[in-house]
């Protein structure tokens, strides 16, 4: 194959900044719709499917993330052989395809292989938007343009239960998936006809095991790479772990399911209102500075947090407010996190991005399900694990820095 695409690669880029970062947090977009629209549809496809144990219904989200994850390292290397454009493409064509199968399952089992598969799928936008926008910036430019892209993308979360629960109103809960392939297709149109190619073909990679294995080893033994994507695996999953007992808290801890789609849009506003701050701050004051900061701030209202839970002193509005202080440092730390753990993967960026996902995505998929599969009628397990998570994220930081924290250890970082 000569490489050469449907579209060429751009030298003057052709989309406009804005219409840029609403494009890439639409790919982004399509991963928070299909977990989040269901969260309030759960009980509803339990009954269906029959799923007897509760904490079963939480598969469902799992499955879908885990698939997400393992795919990665899939899609990047595609991604660096024959362009980010046609391998993203192929990505969402497939995820529409698999929300429908999802949408016509008959059992949980169906079920679970069609998540499965729709999350293999998506996993092509988590590769490509991060290495598209890793192709055109770089250092505190990419990590603003992340978070700007964090910020539109947070809409989706904030919306998605409320979108899911107004389809139960007027139609059956497979309508969700119905959603799900609409906005894929949209999705897939636009990319169609208003994105380029980003990746310059002389920074093409052949595909060999020889070069991917060479590859790999440079992801996985750079220092700033391995420990920012440790410790942002770490804050996934802390964020896994309350998404998938979230329908559980509000419907069975607090017996307020009218409440969810509510305080689940404010929790979410808390992230886009740190990432709107970080992307006003960090070219000023630095990846580091902001990141670090929030990291001890997660873990500090995490700690305070599963201490009034194990007093007995929890309520609806105690656990909105300590939740929402944690998702707003949680949203200073993850898109700096993922920038600084890019810094030096430039001509690598495909395979770094699907390597990096795939450990952030599985790890805090697999920490996400374990911090669920304890809930036990109350929120003291969830409390803990972020209190966990959040601190052996701040060790690891700590190890990356060489016990520094906030110091830059370059002009730019």
């Amino acid at each position: 194959m000569d490489g050469t695409l449907a579209r060429p690669a751009a030298t003057t880029f052709p989309i406009g900044f804005k219409e840029f970062v609403v494009l890439i947090a639409s790919l982004m977009a399509l991963n928070a719709l299909a977990i989040d629209a269901m969260l309030p549809a759960l009980p509803a496809m339990g009954d269906a499917l029959d799923i007897v144990h509760e904490n079963d219904r939480q598969w469902i989200i799992a499955a879908y993330v885990l698939g997400l994850g393992a795919a990665q390292l899939f899609w990047g290397p595609l991604a660096d052989r024959f362009g980010r454009r046609r391998v993203l493409l192929a990505g969402v064509a497939s995820y529409v395809l698999f929300s429908v199968a999802a949408a016509l399952a008959g059992s949980f089992a169906m079920m679970i292989a069609a998540r499965v598969m729709q999350g293999t799928s998506a996993a092509a936008t988590r590769v490509l938007a991060v290495s598209i926008v890793r192709d055109r910036f770089a250092g505190r430019a990419m990590a603003k343009v992340m978070s700007l892209t964090f910020i539109v993308f947070l809409a989706v979360p904030m919306l998605a239960p409320t979108l899911g629960q107004a389809i139960l109103l007027f139609a059956p809960w497979r309508w969700i998936f119905g959603l799900l392939a609409l906005s894929g297709l949209a999705v897939l149109i636009w990319v169609f006809i208003r994105l380029p190619e980003t990746l310059h073909p002389e920074h093409r990679l052949e595909i060999s095991l020889q070069r991917w294995k060479v590859a790999w080893l440079t992801v996985v033994s750079e220092r700033m790479s391995v420990g920012y994507s440790l410790a942002l695996m770490l804050l996934f999953g802390s964020l896994m772990g309350f998404i998938n007992s979230s329908q559980q808290i509000f419907f069975d801890v607090f017996g307020l399911p009218q409440m969810f789609p509510l305080i689940f849009a404010a929790l979410v506003s808390m992230m886009a209102v740190t990432s709107l701050l970080n992307a006003r701050f960090v070219e000023e004051v630095g990846t580091r500075r902001i990141s670090h900061a929030g990291l001890i701030g997660f873990t500090a209202f995490a700690a305070v947090h599963a201490g009034v839970a194990i007093a007995g002193l929890e309520t609806i509005w105690t656990f909105a407010v300590l939740q929402s202080l944690m998702m707003a440092c949680f949203g200073l730390s993850s898109s700096n996190f993922g920038a600084m753990a890019m810094e030096h993967m430039g001509s690598l960026a495909g395979t770094a991005a699907s390597v990096q996902g795939a450990v952030v995505t599985i790890g805090g998929a697999l920490l996400g399900l374990l911090i669920g599969q304890q809930f036990d009628g109350t929120t003291t397990p969830i409390t803990l694990g972020f209190t966990l998570l959040g601190a052996s994220a701040l060790v690891i930081v700590l190890i990356t820095e060489k016990g520094r924290l906030f110091r830059p250890q370059n002009i730019r970082a």
